[in-house]
């Protein structure tokens, strides 16, 4: 039976209409019209569906869009402010970590994720910490150096 949500969705406060069995993707791709959140295998296993719920990672396929009732969504048009993109999406745009852009609103905030706990990664852990999501171009070199070079402007806003 279909009823009202509400999420805050890139600090804002929204209210949808979602049937029980909708999942969190569909509702920000389709209602919210947050075409960045990528609809690819509906099964957990590419990552490209993306989202920070709560500031955590997860896969916005795996969730129902009424277990994230309350909850505040992150998709990476949240992440630039003012119209100027955050470290880490400049850092993409520098280093060619973008190749065709499918998987790269992941990649990013996944990225933005990991560098906010530790700016002090080294390539091991930057390569282990994007292990779950998969680029089918293969960028996984421009992505890593991406994350090396966002690191610093992690470090400096760090407390």
């Amino acid at each position: 039976m279909p009823r009202e949500i509400n999420l805050k969705v890139n600090g804002k406060d929204e209210n949808v209409i979602v049937k029980d069995n909708e999942l969190l993707l569909d509702v920000l791709r389709d209602k919210l019209q947050l075409k960045s959140v990528k609809a690819s295998c509906w099964r957990g296993e590419c990552g490209l569906c993306t989202v920070l719920l709560n500031g955590v990672p997860v896969k916005s396929c795996l969730i129902l869009a009424a277990e994230a009732e309350g909850c505040e969504v992150t998709t990476v048009e949240g992440l630039s402010k003012d119209g100027v993109l955050s470290p880490i999406q400049k850092a993409f745009v520098e280093n060619g970590a973008l190749q065709c852009g499918f998987c790269t609103p992941a990649f990013v905030l996944l990225s933005h994720h990991l560098l906010a706990i530790n700016p002090d990664m080294s390539e091991e852990e930057i390569r282990e910490g994007i292990s779950g999501l998969i680029c089918r171009c293969g960028a996984y070199k421009q992505i890593v150096s991406a994350i090396k070079a966002a690191a610093p402007s992690y470090k400096a806003s760090s407390p």
